[in-house]
């Protein structure tokens, strides 16, 4: 058996393996997932943010690493091990195809990898969560609102909740369908990868894209499955 886990910057989930079949997966709070290291062939520790004292033990990411990909960036000892992880996931999926990745989370990653697999770079962009904290903390009268999932963005915003809703959920949104029309101008089969705590929200605006939520879990399990 395989253990993966992703520590991010507001959640840490999990998933077992066996070979490249997901067996168990669950979000990690202190006291739970006591996996018997018996059972555990592999284990590998995706680390964006910071690392709970009672998962120290198991082995992390590194761009270092051997990996199903290659990296073509300018600063790889700078690269994010979550937006490695998640490209080796779409690759795992998607061998042989271009594919764009966007995971939502705290911040919103997009990254290309090409059919060659190779690993390209991308942009990062405040996430929903982030954005609509800035709106609060820095004016003096916007509220802290929360959008709920499912919720679709106006287009005019009617009241000032509404308004908030337009300038964040939808200027994301039209911001990444931006990307994606600006990758497949060279690239007309891309595959669109949308993963991260905020992907059920943004899917609801989108078309065709391929909603993955274990991603960067299957993308830690190819690492180990490459690993001699």
């Amino acid at each position: 058996m395989q253990l993966a886990i992703d520590i991010g910057n507001t959640a840490v989930k999990w998933a077992t393996f066996e070979g490249a079949t997901l067996t168990e997966s669950g979000e990690w709070n202190a006291g739970s997932g006591k996996w018997n290291a018996e059972d555990i062939d592999k284990a590998l520790v995706c680390a964006s943010g910071q690392v709970p004292p009672e998962l120290e033990k198991w082995p992390r990411m590194s761009t270092a690493m051997e990996l199903p990909i290659r990296l073509d960036y300018k600063t790889p000892q700078t690269l994010g091990p979550d937006r490695v992880a998640a490209a080796c996931g779409a690759w795992a999926l998607h061998r042989g195809e271009d594919c764009l990745v966007i995971d939502a989370g705290t911040c919103i990653t997009v990254d290309f990898l090409d059919h060659k697999g190779v690993y390209h770079g991308g942009a990062i962009m405040p996430g929903i969560g982030m954005n609509l904290r800035a709106l609060h903390t820095f004016t003096a009268k916007l509220p802290l609102i929360e959008i709920e999932p499912g919720r679709k963005a106006p287009v005019l915003g009617r009241s000032t909740e509404e308004s908030i809703v337009a300038g964040t959920l939808g200027a994301t949104m039209l911001a990444l369908a931006g990307y994606v029309a600006l990758y497949r101008e060279k690239c007309p089969a891309l595959k669109v990868l949308l993963t991260g705590g905020d992907a059920a929200r943004l899917a609801s605006g989108t078309n065709g894209w391929e909603l993955v939520p274990h991603l960067t879990l299957i993308g830690l399990n190819e690492v180990m499955a490459g690993e001699r």
